[in-house]
Parts: structure tokens; C-alpha cells; sequence
């Protein structure tokens, strides 16, 4: 196995938890804080996660564009 599809596993990886993520704070989000604080920090903690997987499958697909062409 080569480095870039190495590189292309995570990126597949990555991109898939983004996207969990991103549904998970959706639904989240959907049932509506309504009185209840703690779900809104929960909404609130999914979205974080969720940029921050952005930046990594950005970061990883950078990686992999680089590596693709040694």
C-alpha cells in the first residue's frame, strides 16, 4: 500500500465522521433545546467537532493531493 492511498483511507475516514457528526448535531438541533440548557451545549460541542473534522479531512486531503504526486 502506497503513501497516498494511505492518505486516501483517512481522508475517506475522516470525511465519514465529519458526516456523522454533522447529522448527529443536526438531530440534535431538531429536537430543540426548548428549556433545557445542556442539550443546547451538546448541539453546541457537535458543531465544534464537526469543524474541526472539517479542517482535518481538509488538512488530510492536502496531504494526499501532495503525496499523490511524489
Amino acid at each position: 500500500m502506497s503513501l497516498a492511498n494511505f492518505f486516501f483511507v483517512l481522508v475517506i475516514i475522516s470525511a465519514l465522521a465529519t458526516l456523522g457528526v454533522l447529522f448527529a448535531g443536526l438531530i440534535t438541533m431538531a429536537r430543540g433545546s426548548g428549556d433545557d440548557p445542556e442539550r443546547g451545549r451538546t448541539s453546541n460541542k457537535l458543531m465544534w467537532w464537526r469543524v474541526r473534522l472539517q479542517m482535518l479531512t481538509l488538512g488530510l486531503v492536502l496531504v494526499w493531493y501532495l503525496a499523490s504526486r511524489a
